[in-house]
C-alpha cells in the first residue's frame, strides 16, 4: 500500500452495499478483500484484446498459400533504409 493519502475520508455502504468513491481518476478498480475486513482497490485501464479481423486473416491464408505455391515478388532490398 502506498505510504502517503493523498485524500482521506469516510464512505457509508448504502443500502445496496456499495460506496461512492469522491473524484475517482479511474472508472474501473480490481478489488481485493481480506480476512481482517481491509479492502485494497488497484486502478485499472480496460482495452479491448488485440483482434485480427477475418478478412485480414484470410488475406493472411490466402498469401502464404500464393508463397507455398512460389506466387511471390522478387525480395525487397531493405539494406537502403538506414539504422537510424
Amino acid at each position: 500500500m502506498p505510504a502517503n493519502a493523498i485524500r482521506s475520508y469516510d464512505a457509508k455502504i448504502d443500502s445496496k452495499k456499495r460506496i461512492t468513491l469522491r473524484n475517482a481518476l479511474f472508472e474501473y478498480f480490481h478489488v481485493e478483500e481480506y480476512d481482517d475486513g481491509t479492502i485494497v482497490l488497484e486502478p485499472r485501464e480496460l482495452a479491448k484484446p488485440f483482434s485480427v479481423s477475418a478478412n485480414t486473416l484470410a488475406m493472411m491464408d490466402s498469401s502464404i498459400a500464393n508463397l507455398k505455391n512460389g506466387v511471390a515478388s522478387d525480395p525487397i532490398d531493405l539494406s537502403v533504409i538506414g539504422d537510424d
